[in-house]
């Protein structure tokens, strides 16, 4: 059977119509000698690699399978050396009879199947799956598991054997604990998870990962372990592991997958031990250009009239995780020439940016955002951010600074941008003097991204139609990710950001001056063409990018 469909790759996707002869042409002759077809292909851009297994399972009937939802049999995982599998890109997934079911990222290579055949003595049928999905597979059941049987066998050893704490590299010397962490932290950066939370239960840990904003649960590990687990990772940011009564919080850099890596590592005792959340700042992903937040064409230009004015404040507002620090670095980034001179003061200091002076709050030793910001008025800076405005002072020293000539930036937790105003002077700061200072003030939330490679399109419900019509849209069709591999089967990938942005003008400081009601100020916003929050995310569905669930999600339909 198995030689009646020796076709080649480059035949198969001419016939299914996915590429031109003239393009397998084109991809043989960029191939390196030891590199497969398919990976060329996907590579220039020809093919997506959902498309690849599409056109294998239905022209050569191999089953495709989802790997992070496939029961694999650890058994069978013994029958092949981790070294094989991770070089052809295949695991095996169950045994039956004289038959071992292998999945692979390309069922086309003959020469693999022929050595499995010789090295495990069993028929071998294939299955096809992605090659992200075999790659953390081969994590899951090789990688990890090695690194289980080893800490049991060295249960016992103690601190001991947690050697240098800044060493992050996947070295077969080092003791199970530290393989153990340097996976975990691996796998959470493979995934572009923000967030890896080490939870104690009663009788296991789970290992928990935030990917584009949702958790998910990775794998349990044995109780037995988490002593060592817990030490190894606050030994790495400088922790004290004896106290174990007390939250601390540490920071580490490190090197993972070649860039450099921020770790926020924060511990809470709980009736199990302690949690441990490590929050992943991957230094090579921070964005850095405006042009990367996602602001629609017309938010796009009025936030750079903002930033082109000399003085002035200029509030970013939304809860936590919605990307606000995001945004500020990019702008402060915009900003950021060898004329001005840039100042910010910062709980925690997230990431570090060349040619601008960052102060870290330090509260134990009297150094509070008030104090620090009014030190930095003394340095002589042309712009200012302070990281969150959280009381009074920190509020009015924020507003003089602005009304002297500087450019402020800071953020303000609310649910939209006119919402600032009041929440302002209910902090005690005069109506005069925030009115005279803010320049503008932009709401952020954050929205997954619908997956490209298995995007759907389907035509609106009358509801659905309804949710638009109010907002004066008009839509025929709507999009959503039906699920597939590269999306662990969610529909999202990545996320984007939604904004409304207010600009203050007279009119708004004459109506918030004389005392009017804030529904007045939303009236005059209104007529000067204020995309809200949910105006922008319901465009943004529409333009394909996100779906309506997700924006109903984030934004209320008032």
């Amino acid at each position: 059977m198995m030689a009646q469909t020796r076709k080649r790759l480059g035949d198969l996707l001419v016939e299914a119509g996915m590429i031109t002869e003239e393009q397998v042409k084109e991809a043989l002759n960029n191939k390196k000698p030891d590199q497969k077809l398919g990976d060329v292909l996907l590579e220039l851009g020809f093919i997506t690699e959902q498309q690849l297994i599409e056109v294998l399972e239905f022209q050569l009937g191999i089953p495709h399978v989802s790997l992070n939802r496939y029961p694999i049999d650890s058994s069978v995982v013994k029958l092949i050396s981790k070294d094989f599998a991770r070089r052809n890109g295949l695991i095996p997934l169950k045994r039956e009879g004289d038959k071992l079911m292998v999945a692979m990222a390309d069922p086309m290579d003959y020469i693999a199947v022929d050595d499995l055949k010789m090295a495990t003595g069993f028929q071998i049928e294939t299955a096809i799956a992605s090659k992200q999905d075999i790659f953390k597979a081969i994590y899951k059941y090789y990688d990890i598991q090695e690194s289980y049987d080893q800490m049991q066998v060295e249960e016992g050893d103690g601190a001991d054997s947690f050697l240098n704490p800044n060493a992050l590299v996947d070295d077969d010397d080092e003791a199970p604990a530290i393989r153990l962490v340097n996976q975990i932290l691996l796998q959470g950066l493979k995934q572009q998870a923000s967030d890896i939370h080490i939870d104690p239960h009663e009788k296991k840990v789970l290992i928990r990962y935030r990917v584009d904003g949702m958790l998910q649960t990775e794998r349990a590990i044995p109780k037995s372990m988490q002593n060592s687990l817990i030490a190894r990772v606050k030994i790495m940011a400088n922790l004290n592991i004896t106290e174990t009564r007390l939250p601390q919080d540490g920071r580490v850099k490190v090197s993972m997958d070649g860039g450099p890596v921020d770790l926020r590592i924060a511990t809470l005792p709980t009736v199990f031990g302690e949690k441990i959340v490590i929050r992943i700042l991957d230094l090579n992903q921070a964005i850095t250009n405006l042009s990367q937040l996602g602001f629609n064409s017309i938010h796009f230009e009025r936030f750079r009239k903002l930033l082109k004015q000399p003085s002035g404040m200029i509030l970013l507002t939304g809860p936590t995780g919605s990307g606000k620090t995001s945004t500020l670095y990019a702008a402060l980034n915009h900003l950021n020439t060898d004329d001005v001179n840039i100042v910010t003061v910062e709980d925690p200091v997230e990431y570090q940016i060349e040619g601008i002076n960052q102060v870290q709050v330090n509260s134990d030793v009297g150094l509070t955002f008030a104090t620090g910001l009014r030190s930095i008025l003394r340095q002589d800076p042309n712009i200012v951010m302070v990281g969150e405005v959280r009381d009074r002072e920190t509020a009015e020293i924020a507003v003089r600074a602005s009304l002297t000539g500087h450019l402020v930036f800071s953020t303000l937790h609310t649910n939209n941008a006119i919402a600032t105003i009041p929440r302002l002077i209910d902090m005690g700061v005069e109506p005069f003097l925030v009115m005279s200072s803010l320049s503008g003030i932009v709401a952020q939330r954050l929205v997954r991204r619908i997956c490209q490679d298995c995007i759907t399109s389907y035509e609106v419900t009358e509801e659905e139609r309804a949710v638009f019509e109010r907002r004066g849209i008009d839509v025929e069709t709507l999009y959503y990710g039906q699920g597939c591999p590269s999306c662990q089967h969610t529909g999202y990938a990545g996320r984007m950001a939604v904004h409304e942005m207010f600009l203050v003008d007279d009119e708004v400081r004459r109506l918030v001056l004389n005392h009017e009601p804030m529904s007045k100020v939303r009236e005059h916003a209104l007529k000067n063409d204020m995309i809200f929050l949910i105006e922008d995310g319901l465009l943004k569905a529409k333009q394909a990018e996100t779906t309506l669930q997700e924006v109903l999600r984030i934004a209320m339909d008032d």
